[in-house]
């Protein structure tokens, strides 16, 4: 039976300088994960990569070697330096709750950051898209977006400073105890500039944004009460500025030390503050060892982070309830997959026992008339369904306890009928069985796996 593997690194495992060696640009996921999928020993796969982490779900009969697949795959691409200890491995149960937890934003380094839902849901698009995505993958997912919303909905743990982007601007009031009158540059308009707009425009700063597509950087800053200057401005830019906020697609540094050095001229040892939340990074670490510049980069937001966390602490543990009452809703349907095919063996098995019983007697039987043929078999289904009325109650009933599978699992054995079963990957297919075998799951658990 197939289970359930993940391999990856995040911001309580590995720092900025590895984790951007891993990072996937959101228009190369479909691409990665076909690269990834093509050597047939993963069932399912979706990749998830973000500023603070990377991780690569699978699903597979062999979950041993899948997890080796999946640790090869990530690991190739580690730096030299790196060891591959940073990559951590879950199976089974545990790689659900942790879907559950991510999507919530428990395990982000903004506790309640509403960008990762979104980040996740792009990522099973991606899947989707590579046709990586099957049963089981897609119902762990699909219930982890319900498990988030319903999160948000019951808790308040996105309640005060929730972002990135906004932990990057609580930062630089710490710096400068006050932002009016600043000059902030804002270096990258896409979603996480726009986050970081947003929560720059209530502080009076001097905003200028400034983005390779210059369309973006001017509708970004007219929404936010600031000004859109030229890509090739930057260095103009940099000069002025006070505070600069990097979070750019680059896959290279943006500022580097030659840049610096030509700014810092201009600058007359002013003291510039840059905040780096771009994962790969846009600011070269050498950067930071210039006079007079100091650079942040995303894992030097963990304290203050970790400030705002406290303020949430009743509500982070609220929300890991849910995660708890959710992820037994999976257990059982997952188990109920195992029930569904069960139940039609079971019904498949006394079925042809009494129908060859009933063809070996009828010879037996001299002038019955076709009606009496029919009422003959009508006992016989009656009496089936009888006979498994009890045992199909109870085996319900059990299969939703911690040692549900051991009761399918005897009930297998004792009919023999383990062989007769449909295999889960013939119930991944679109309708037809997976129909049926859904049908009877649900009447198994009383669950449908909606959105509440």
């Amino acid at each position: 039976m197939r289970d359930f593997v993940v391999v990856g690194l995040s911001h309580r495992t590995a720092p900025v300088e590895v984790r951007e060696h891993l990072a996937v640009a959101p228009d190369r996921l479909e691409e990665e994960l076909r690269a990834i999928a093509a050597n047939g020993r993963l069932d399912e796969a979706l990749l998830i990569s973000t500023c603070n982490r990377v991780e690569l779900y699978a699903t597979s009969a062999n979950p041993i070697e899948a997890s080796r697949i999946a640790k090869e795959s990530l690991a190739k691409r580690l730096p030299a330096a790196a060891d591959d200890d940073v990559l951590y491995q879950e199976r089974g149960v545990d790689v659900v709750r942790h879907v559950f937890r991510v999507a919530s934003s428990l395990d982000s380094l903004v506790v309640g950051e509403p960008q990762i839902l979104g980040q996740v849901k792009e990522a099973f698009d991606a899947a989707k898209g590579a046709g990586t995505m099957g049963t089981l993958l897609g119902r762990c997912f699909t219930q982890a977006f319900a498990t988030a919303k319903r999160v948000r909905r019951e808790t308040g743990i996105a309640e005060g400073t929730v972002s990135v982007s906004s932990i990057a601007c609580e930062l630089a009031k710490k710096i400068f105890g006050n932002l009016e009158g600043r000059r902030t540059l804002l270096v990258g308009a896409g979603e996480m500039g726009e986050s970081a707009a947003r929560s720059l425009r209530q502080t009076g700063t001097n905003l200028h944004v400034l983005n390779r597509s210059e369309e973006r950087a001017r509708n970004l800053a007219e929404s936010c009460g600031g000004r859109a200057v030229p890509y090739e401005q930057l260095a103009t830019e940099l000069a002025d500025a006070d505070v600069v906020i990097a979070s750019t697609a680059s896959p290279k540094f943006i500022l580097t030390p030659e840049l610096m050095k030509s700014v810092g001229r201009s600058r007359r040892h002013r003291p510039l503050f840059i905040i780096d939340i771009a994962v790969p990074r846009d600011v070269d670490p050498r950067v930071g060892s210039m006079d007079n510049v100091f650079v942040y980069d995303v894992d030097d937001l963990q304290q203050v982070a970790e400030e705002n966390l406290a303020v949430r602490a009743r509500e982070a543990a609220l929300a890991e309830q849910i995660i708890e009452e959710e992820l037994d809703a999976f257990v059982s349907w997952r188990r109920s997959l195992e029930l569904a095919p069960t139940i039609v063996a079971l019904r498949k098995r006394f079925g042809q026992v009494a129908d060859e019983e009933l063809h070996r007697t009828l010879p037996r039987l001299e002038g019955l008339s076709p009606s009496d043929h029919a009422v003959l078999e009508a006992m016989g289904r009656s009496m089936v369904n009888k006979l498994l009325h009890q045992p199909l109650t109870q085996l319900k009933a059990g299969a939703g306890e911690p040692d549900g599978a051991l009761l399918i699992e005897a009930v297998r054995r004792l009919f023999a009928i383990s062989e007769e079963a449909p295999s889960e990957k013939e119930t991944s297919t679109e309708g037809g069985t997976e129909a049926k075998v859904t049908r009877l799951a649900t009447a198994a658990t009383g669950r449908t796996g909606e959105s509440k």
